[in-house]
C-alpha cells in the first residue's frame, strides 16, 4: 500500500524559480558549499515521533489528523504498518536518516518482557528496511516518560523498582540502536526533575541521573556499541524544574558526575527558548566546551510558554545554527533531526512532506548565508579588533595566568583611563541582513 500517492518518486531540487510545492527550492543535496555537499552538513533526519505517532493532540484538544498507517486494530500491525508509511517517506522526501524512540515504534506490551518482544520484532522489520533502502538510523532512545509508572521520574524517581525498570528498558533500546547500526544514542530526560522541593531529595536525584548513565556507559562498553552518546536540554517541561535544564546545566552535571568523556548535548532550538536563551547561545556554549554533538532542528512560539516544536522557517535562526555548525567543522556522528510537527489544523499527509521541505530549504539558505558571511570576513575581523587587547603581551599574561592585581594596578597607573569603543550591535545587525 502506498500511503502518499501523491508523491510519486524522490523530492527534487527544482531552484528558486520554482512554484511546485513538491520541490526544494535551495536544497540541493551534491551543491558543495565550504567544501562539502549540503547533504554531509546537514544529515538530515526525521523524527519518528512527531511525524509518525503525532495526532495533532496538545493540551486543550484531541487529535485531529487520522493517519492510514494507524488504523489497524492490532497494535502490532499498526506498528508495521507505520514502519512502512516511515520508509516510505524517507526515501521520497530523500533523507538518508531517522531517529526513535523504543515505544514509537513498537507498542508497550502486557508487561516488560512482552514490551522488549514487540520492541525485537520490529527492530527485525526495521533492520530489512533500512537494507531495502539506503536509510540509516542516525540516533535512538528510550522513551521513558510517558507511562504512568514514570510520573516521578525515571532515573531520579524516589522508588528503585522504578529506576530498575527505566535502565532495563534503556538497555533494550541500546541493543536495538545498535542492532539498527545507529551511530548515536540520545538520553532524553523527559521527567528528570521535580515538581515540588517539599518532597525531592535533589542531590541524590541527580547522583541517580549519574548512576544510570554510567551504567549505560559500562553497557556500551561490554557490547561494543562504538556510538556517541548525547544527553539533550530540556527546561520547564513537563516538570517544574528539569535537572538538564540548559547547556551550563548539562555541561556542571556532566563535570561534577565524571561523565564529559562519554557524553556530548543534543540542542533543541525549542528548548533553548523555554530556558530563555537563543539557539545561538546555547550552540556556542556546547561549542566552545567541545560538547556539541547534535541538534533537534525546530523552533518554539516566543509567546507561548510550552514546547510548541514548530518546523524551522526563519533564515535568520539556521543561519545563525549554521555559523556554529561551520566554525565546529560540520557534524561526525550527529545531525540536524527535524524533532517537529506539523500544527494542529495542517492534518493531511501532503503537509508532512510541505514541512519537511520547507525546513530542509531553510537550513539551505542558512548555510549559503553563513558561508558568505564567514568568506566575506567583516564580521570576524570586528570581533577579532574588539578583543585585539588581549593579543598584547600584558593581555596574553593575564590570560596565561601570570598576572597579579599588582601588574593590573602597574598597568593602570601606567597608561591611565581606558578608552570606551563602540560594540556596533546596529551595523553588526545590518551587516547579517546583507547576506539574508
Amino acid at each position: 500500500m502506498a500511503y502518499f500517492p501523491e508523491v510519486s518518486e524522490p523530492i527534487r531540487f527544482e531552484g528558486p524559480q520554482s512554484k511546485n510545492p513538491l520541490a526544494f527550492k535551495h536544497y540541493n543535496p551534491e551543491q558543495v558549499v565550504a567544501g562539502k555537499s549540503m547533504k554531509d552538513w546537514f544529515r538530515f533526519a526525521v523524527a519518528y515521533w512527531h511525524t509518525f505517532k503525532g495526532t495533532g493532540v496538545d493540551p486543550f484538544g484531541s487529535g485531529t489528523a487520522n493517519r492510514p498507517w494507524d488504523v489497524a486494530a492490532d497494535p502490532m500491525q499498526r506498528a508495521h504498518d507505520t514502519m512502512d508509511a516511515a520508509f516510505e517517506f524517507f526515501t521520497k522526501l530523500g533523507v538518508e536518516y531517522w531517529c526513535f524512540h523504543d515505544r514509537d515504534i513498537a507498542p508497550e506490551g502486557a508487561n516488560f518482557q512482552e514490551s522488549c518482544d514487540n520492541l525485537a520484532t520490529i527492530v527485525d522489520y526495521a533492520a530489512k528496511k533500512q537494507e531495502e533502502t539506503g536509510v540509516k538510523l542516525l540516533w535512538g532512545t528510550a522513551c521513558l516518560f510517558t507511562h504512568p509508572r514514570f510520573q516521578a521520574g525515571a532515573s531520579t524517581n524516589p522508588d528503585p523498582h522504578v529506576f530498575a525498570y527505566a535502565a532495563a528498558q534503556v538497555k533494550h533500546a541500546m541493543d536495538a540502536t545498535k542492532k539498527l547500526g545507529g551511530v548515536g544514542f540520545t538520553f532524553w530526560g523527559g521527567r528528570e526533575g521535580y515538581d515540588t522541593l517539599l518532597n525531592t531529595r535533589m542531590q541524590q536525584e541527580r547522583e541517580q541521573f549519574a548512576k544510570l548513565l554510567h551504567m549505560a556507559v559500562k553497557y556500551k562498553q561490554e557490547i561494543g556499541f562504538d556510538v556517541q552518546f548525547y544527553i539533550e536540554p530540556k527546561p520547564k517541561e513537563p516538570t517544574k524544574h528539569q535537572y538538564d535544564s540548559d547547556v551550563a546545566a548539562c555541561m556542571n552535571f556532566l563535570r561534577e558526575f565524571d561523565l564529559t568523556d562519554h557524553l556530548k548535548l543534543n540542542i533543541e532550538t525549542n528548548h533553548a527558548t523555554l530556558a530563555a536563551h537563543s539557539m545561538l547561545h546555547e550552540l556556542r556554549a556546547a561549542r566552545e566546551a567541545g560538547a556539541l554533538g547534535s541538534i533537534d532542528a525546530n523552533a518554539g512560539d516566543e509567546l507561548l510558554g510550552w514546547d510548541t516544536d514548530q518546523f524551522p522557517t526563519s533564515v535568520y535562526l539556521t543561519t545563525e545554527i549554521m555559523l556554529e555548525l561551520i566554525a565546529m567543522g560540520g557534524f561526525t556522528t550527529g545531525g540536524l533531526n527535524f524533532d517537529a510537527k506539523v500544527r494542529r489544523q495542517s492534518h493531511d499527509e501532503l503537509d508532512l512532506f510541505y514541512a519537511h521541505i520547507g525546513g530542509m530549504d531553510a537550513f539551505a539558505r542558512g548555510l549559503i548565508s553563513a558561508d558568505k558571511i564567514i568568506q566575506d570576513g567583516r564580521l570576524q575581523n570586528f570581533v577579532d579588533e574588539r578583543y585585539a587587547g588581549w593579543s598584547t603581551e600584558f593581555g596574553q599574561g593575564i590570560l596565561a595566568g601570570n598576572g597579579s592585581f599588582a601588574d593590573c594596578e602597574a598597568f593602570v597607573l601606567a597608561n591611565g583611563e581606558p578608552a570606551r569603543k563602540s560594540g556596533r550591535q546596529e551595523y553588526l545587525e545590518n551587516l547579517i541582513n546583507e547576506f539574508i
